[in-house]
This record gives C-alpha cells, structure tokens and sequence, in this order.
C-alpha cells in the first residue's frame, strides 16, 4: 500500500523552491512548469469568510471597440475613420462619468457605453461596476518593436479562437489540463466542507476550472443532473433501480473501473447534497423578458448555489457561465446589439440578487472572451484581434473607475500590431491576480495560479477594496 505523507507549510514550501531551483534552466516554460509541480506543494490558503468569483465569457470574441467606446471628439473622430461602416453613433452612445478624473496617458479622454447596455449604466452609476483597459495574454511586457522583431517570447498560436479561449482561460493554448480558476480551487477546497461545489460550471467543460485536485462540478440551469434511473424506480422496480446503483459505484479489478466508480458515487452524493439544498434557496425567478435569456438563466443557478453556500459548507467558489455568439465577422451592427442586451439584463439580474442576500461585497463578477476584434471594418463587422476591455462587477469593486491604459484610438500608431489590433497593456495575468488576492491567494503562491506574474511590475491593478 502507498504510503501517505503529510508535509507541513515550510516543508512544502521547500520542495516547491527545491523543484524552483531545478526548473530554472527551463527558460520562458520555467513558470508554468513551476506552477504544475508547485501546486500540490502549496499550503492550502485560510478562508474564514464566505468569497465567490464569478467568469462571464464571451465566446467568439466580443468586439470591445463598440462595446466600451470613446467620445471625447478627438478619439471619436479617429474611431469612426477607422470603423467607418460599423461605428456606432454617438447618439447610440451612454456616456460614463467616472468618480476620478483620468490622468497620464487618458488625460481628457471621455468613453461611453453602447446604448443597450444601459443597465451596465446603473450599476456604474452605483459604484459597483469598473473597467479595466486592453487586457490580453502576455507573457512579459511587450512592445510593439517587440512583437515585431519576435524578440521577446509571445503568448502561443495568437488570433486563433480555440487556443486564445484556453490562453486566457488556462495560459497555455488548446489541450491546456488546469486553468487559473482550478489552480485557487486546488489551494482552497480543503476550506469547504465537499471539495466537489469549489469550482462549478453552467457551461459545460471548461478548462477555466480544471485544477491537479479539483474539477469542474458541472451544472444545468435547474441544478445538478441526476444520473437516470437510480431514483426511485427503474422499468417500475425499485429494485432494479437499487441494482444500476450498485453496479455502477462499485469498481472492478482495475484503477481505472474503480476510479469510475468512486467518480459516479461521487456524482451521486453532490445531486443529493445540492439538490437538498436548492430545496430551501430563493427562487429567484426570471422576469418574462428574460425567460429567454440564456445568460440569466446560468445566472440564477449561479445565484442560488452561492445562497446554498451554508447548506453546502462553501467558503469558496469559483463558477463560470457563457454567452456564445460574439464571432462578429458579419452583420455586427445586428447581432453584437442584440447580444449586448442579453449580457447587461443577466448582469443586472445577477446583481440585484446578490445585493439581495446582502452579499455584494462578497461576490466578484468578471467578463473574459477569446481576444478582442479589429478597430477596422472588414466591411460588415470586424475581424480577430488581441488587446480588449473588460467589466469587473461586485461590491467590493472599487468602481465607477477605469484601471489600465486606454489605446491611442486610430491606426499605425504603437499601440496596436495592425488593423487596429490592440497591443496589450494590462495582461491577463495582472487582471487575474488582484481577483486571485482578493480570494485570498497569498502573495508567495500567486505564481502557482499564474505562471507569468512574476514577469510583470505589479500583480495588484487596484480595482478591488
């Protein structure tokens, strides 16, 4: 039988520098590999309040430039010259005042929102709501003369949809095993009572909340999904139904049936657990305009688990939900709009819910998507890009504010790698990791979730209290 060896923090910490100080001939891939063997070697971090982060993605690649827009009349100029047949008016334009004036760089630049995400307004307009600027993959700062002389090493496989969904999601491209969500899942789900509700999906399989010791609890829209036929009766016989049970939790000869095995009784036992638990959690019905409403509808679910969280045992979670369909290379003016709408009623929904369990300050909600979209036109809608411009969403967001550096707007300038591409300049990585601290990921295991950071002169973007 194997033995089971039980490090203290300082014993791990030492073997995690041990395995530093043999990984460091490895170049650029050092931090990643630092993160897959470094991971198990952690401490558990300490959670003695309930925190919960919320990933919001946008599949397809959501087009930032007509999503968060300038109009101060210098930068709306350039915008619309570059954009020419998919600008957005300015009378399709919300205006945004925010609570500090914007200095250096952004010095006298005015943005707005599109006119159907006027429910994003509100909550802006109630401090609960930020946006951070031109965030993307990066391994380490990167200039434009950079990029182009290849002479620092560059995110992998840039401008495709699959592998820049995983780049953001899991650092690494398509194929990636643990995403930054899973990897603080592995440091806190010894801080939950059923390890199995630390990271949830309503989105199916997403590498997001893959860790080395958790995964991805999967979800429908109405709560767990039962295995059929092991409740009550199967063909009319209780018996029968006693029996699939039997047979398909007890393993064979083999690790890997027995793996099935405890994998399916697994599964058995969190239906039982969430599904009690739902039992006495608001309802939080959807309003007649959001019946429909994909987004809202994971959401809710969303919602009502983090209500659940007591009955659970949960101290901290991490759920991801999505929206599909931001693939603009056509028709944009019509779809992106109608989208929009869709994300800022679920966003609003989910907010009034959480303020509603007087858990504002407790829950962190954040948009992410493939890469941002060209500021030129392709004619009808605009074609795969880099940079982009993120909502982050909750009340311990220090909001009604803009965090990073917005681009010169215009082209054949430095800030972008062509077509407008944005060159970024806040990586995800950064955007990560002042989420991860506010989870409570220490400083000294920020690396572990985030292979990069240590690259970048800060790991805290200031947006959260």
């Amino acid at each position: 039988m194997k033995n089971i060896v039980v490090k203290t923090g300082n014993e791990s910490r030492r073997e995690f520098l041990r395995t530093a100080a043999k990984l460091s001939v490895a170049g650029t891939a050092a931090p990643f590999a630092l993160n897959l063997a470094g991971i198990g070697a952690a401490a558990a971090q300490t959670a003695t309040d309930y925190r919960a982060l919320v990933c919001v993605f946008f599949y397809g690649a959501n087009d930032h430039n007509n999503t968060v827009i300038p109009v101060d009349s210098a930068s709306y100029a350039a915008y619309t010259g570059a954009r020419s047949t998919i600008a957005r008016a300015l009378a399709d334009i919300v205006p945004l005042t925010p609570s500090v004036a914007l200095t250096g760089s952004n010095a006298g630049r005015q943005f707005g929102l599109a006119k159907e995400l006027m429910p994003l307004k509100t909550i802006w307009d109630a401090g609960k709501l930020a946006i951070v600027a031109n965030v993307g993959p990066l391994i380490v700062p990167t200039t434009k003369t950079q990029y182009t002389n290849l002479s620092v090493p560059l995110p992998p496989k840039l401008f495709s949809h699959n592998d820049q969904q995983s780049v953001w999601q899991a650092s690494a491209p398509e194929g990636a095993r643990y995403g930054w969500g899973g990897r603080m899942g592995d440091l806190f789900a010894s801080q939950n009572a059923s390890a199995i509700f630390t990271c949830n999906s309503v989105s199916g399989s997403a590498v997001f909340l893959a860790g080395q010791n958790v995964a991805a609890y999967q979800v429908s829209t109405s709560g767990s999904v039962p295995i059929s036929g092991i409740k009550g009766s199967l063909f009319g016989s209780a018996s029968a139904s006693a029996t699939l049970k039997n047979i398909i939790t007890t393993g064979g000869g083999s690790y890997f049936s027995q793996d099935l095995a405890d994998t399916t009784a697994r599964s058995i036992d969190a239906d039982a657990s969430l599904s009690a638990a739902l039992l006495s959690a608001p309802d939080f019905p959807l309003s007649a305009d959001l019946t429909t409403n994909s987004l809202a509808a994971q959401l809710r679910i969303v919602a009502r688990m983090i209500a659940s969280r007591n009955a659970l045992g949960a101290k901290r979670q991490v759920f991801f939900v999505s929206l599909g369909g931001f693939d603009t290379h056509d028709n944009e003016l019509d779809d992106q709009p109608v989208l929009h709408a869709k994300v800022a009623a679920a966003l609003a929904y989910f907010q009034t819910n959480i303020d509603s369990l007087q858990l504002a300050d407790k829950v962190t909600t954040f948009t992410a998507s493939d890469f941002g979209r060209t500021l030129t036109s392709n004619g009808d809608g605009s074609d795969h890009g880099w940079g982009s411009h993120h909502f982050v969403m909750g009340g311990a967001v220090k909001g009604r504010q803009y965090y990073g550096t917005f681009p010169i707007m215009g082209l054949n300038n430095n800030d972008e790698v062509g077509s407008g591409r944005l060159l970024p300049t806040t990586s995800v990585d950064q955007f990560a990791a002042t989420m991860a601290r506010w989870f409570g990921v220490s400083d000294t295991d920020m690396r572990l979730v985030l292979p990069n950071i240590g690259n970048f002169s800060t790991s805290n973007l200031g947006f959260l209290g």
